[in-house]
């Protein structure tokens, strides 16, 4: 399938002049054609002014409507699977396999939410009846239901191209919830993005839908994000990367005449905790475990164990031996773009040069190229109860294992811990009560708790938590993932004293 490079917007604006950029090949270091239109705030303003007007419409189709257009979309995904998987391995140097895998994991959000819609449960609807007769005051009737919020803004990810980007779990949510979707493609995989973006215009023009339910904006700079958030006409924002991106994003949208909630996941260090006698008794294979999370995806989960809090015991040498043995065997791998490989770099070199922080395996790769290899540091738990730089996320396959010389001091470093995504604790079953210690402080730290085993992998379900308190998201009491993820695009609404005839299904008697 030939790429444009353009916008997807409900308007035909035709061929746009001015400034373009390319997508780049991480492995090979090649230019991939064709050249992509930079957006600007017309653009922005076009897909805005279509979502709003097209937004009752959309909102007032049926539950059954709703739920059809979502799997209308995982037909036409489908049906572009081979050009998809082909174009996304150019753009980001990831394994078909891989690719193959998260296209299924977008197909599979796409049909939970159209099940979820399809059951209408999501609307949590409440009546309470009229009393007229009360004393001293009669009740009204009410009825309570959720409705959209309005427009939405998707930032798609850098590390999920098909995931957690166009059509991905944040797009899938806010249709499902009602809510017309502007999408800002990353400029790492624009046409990946531009092939998922056309499988969404064909399946809403299928299912008869108005345009502007979704457009697609193309742009490398951060100047398209930013008019995106601060159009007036933007209701939400749901964001995937780091912390300073998703920290700005905020604060545009809080410093807007109406401000409006940014949903935004930032990234985590995803701490572990190893008890003695798990330690002990998992010898090399857990030490293997380890490090293939740390590794996994060359690090660019957002899951991947950043910190490993073991005690000073017996066993400890012979892990961090196996874990050091085991690493270097790992092959260096291409990061997803330049910018990525860059950062880490940085970050780690900064890791490194920190008092007390031993680089054990692995090293600050030099080279101009994307491919880096895992990396393994060491500190006390003391240095790291001091240095709180320590525990800020290294977004790449690196991780520091932190040493305590008493339980004590491994309970402190978890409550000095910010905000997670995740947090794992390995233990016996005789080492129940310290679990249980430890878990009681992790609660406050993190939106999913881990029991024997590592963090990597979310599994899209009705019970995932993809979230959690600050810095991990700007909003602890939602997830990214999972079916739960609707309600940051619904807000409650009561009506009181209705006519049947006035009220939507869900609330008539």
């Amino acid at each position: 399938m030939t790429l444009n490079g353009q916008h997807i917007l409900a308007e035909a604006t035709g061929n746009h002049p001015g400034a373009h950029f390319y997508a780049v090949n991480p492995v090979t270091a090649e230019r991939l054609q064709p050249a992509f239109v930079e957006g600007t705030a017309v653009q922005v303003d076009i897909a805005a002014r279509s979502a709003e007007h097209d937004f009752s419409a959309y909102r007032q189709l049926s539950l059954p409507q709703r739920a059809d257009f979502l799997v209308a979309i995982t037909t036409q995904l489908r049906k572009l699977e081979a050009d998809l998987l082909e174009r996304a391995g150019l753009e980001t140097g990831l394994p078909r396999a891989r690719l193959a895998g998260e296209l299924t994991r977008t197909v599979n959000q796409l049909l939970m939410f159209a099940d979820f819609v399809r059951e209408g449960a999501f609307l949590q609807p409440q009546i309470v009846p009229a009393l007229p007769e009360r004393q001293p005051l009669p009740r009204s009737d009410l009825r309570l239901t959720q409705v959209p919020l309005g427009p939405v803004a998707v930032f798609g990810a850098s590390n999920f191209p098909l995931a957690f980007s166009v059509a991905g779990g944040d797009t899938a949510a806010a249709l499902a919830a009602g809510c017309p979707v502007v999408v800002k493609a990353h400029p790492a995989h624009p046409g990946t993005c531009e092939l998922a973006g056309r499988a969404i215009r064909a399946a809403g023009d299928a299912c008869g839908l108005p345009r502007g339910v979704f457009s697609l904006l193309q742009g490398s700079g951060k100047q398209l994000g930013a008019a995106l958030v601060e159009h007036p006409l933007i209701s939400a924002v749901a964001f995937t990367g780091s912390q300073a991106g998703g920290r700005a994003l905020f604060n545009l949208a809080a410093a807007r005449p109406e401000p409006i909630p940014v949903f935004a996941e930032m990234g985590s260090v995803n701490p572990v905790f190893l008890l003695p006698r798990a330690l002990a008794d998992g010898g090399a294979e857990l030490a293997r475990k380890y490090v293939d999370s740390v590794a996994l995806g060359v690090g660019q989960f957002c899951t991947n164990p950043g910190l490993l809090f073991v005690l000073n015991d017996p066993a400890l040498e012979s892990f961090i031996h196996a874990v050091e043995e085991y690493l270097p065997q790992l092959p260096a791998a291409a990061m997803l773009h330049r910018g990525i490989k860059q950062n880490y770099c940085t970050a780690l070199d900064k890791l490194v040069a920190r008092s007390g922080v031993e680089l054990r395996c692995g090293e600050i790769p030099e080279s101009d190229d994307c491919f880096v290899s895992p990396a393994l540091l060491r500190t006390t738990a003391e240095q790291f109860l001091v240095d709180s730089k320590i525990a800020e996320e290294v977004f790449g396959p690196a991780s520091v294992i932190v040493v305590c010389q008493s339980f004590l001091q491994m309970q402190q470093c978890a409550a000095a811990l910010a905000g997670q995504l995740t947090a794992a604790v390995h233990a016996m079953a005789a080492e129940e009560e310290m679990c249980r210690e430890l878990l009681t402080l992790l609660e406050r730290k993190a939106g999913r708790l881990v029991m024997n085993d590592f963090p990597t992998g979310v599994e899209v379900c009705h019970a995932m938590v993809h979230g959690g308190p600050y810095p991990a998201t700007t909003d602890s009491r939602t997830t990214s993932v999972g079916s739960e993820a609707i309600r940051r695009f619904l807000r409650p609404l009561c009506r009181q004293n209705f006519p049947t005839s006035l009220l939507p299904e869900e609330l008539q008697d």
